[in-house]
């Protein structure tokens, strides 16, 4: 039960980080996709910094698992708004961007995290 409070409580931690940095995002620019950009790979390079990381070892494994990882870092991270973005696009007939999209999400975001975890060897 208390896994549940830890992942609930990031989670809802984490959806609010997410909307004031896609907002922000809009401030800036015209579409939602670089809000959603932004929040992927900086939540893909924390969860692979986090769990090799030093920083942490005051905490327990389930704070570090649920609170941080699961909660707020998987709801930060967003693959279903990744998800609407790409068939709206495609909806939009831009299917070049669309595909560029996709393509730099999941490379950078993967990179993101090996990147983290490389920071802390």
């Amino acid at each position: 039960m208390f896994n549940i409070i830890l992942v609930a409580t990031g989670g809802a931690i984490g959806a609010v980080l997410r909307l004031i940095l896609t907002n922000l995002s809009k401030y800036f620019f015209a579409t939602n996709v670089y809000g959603t950009l932004s929040v992927n790979i900086l939540g893909s390079f924390l969860i692979g910094y986090l769990i090799t990381s030093n920083i942490l070892r005051n905490f327990s494994e389930d704070f570090i698992k649920f609170f941080l990882i699961v909660g707020l870092l998987g709801s930060f991270t967003t693959f279903s708004t990744f998800s609407y973005e790409v068939l709206s696009l495609i909806m939009e007939k831009k299917i070049f961007v669309s595909l560029t999209y996709i393509f730099f999400s999941i490379s950078v975001c993967i990179l993101s995290a090996y990147l983290g975890i490389i920071i802390n060897k």
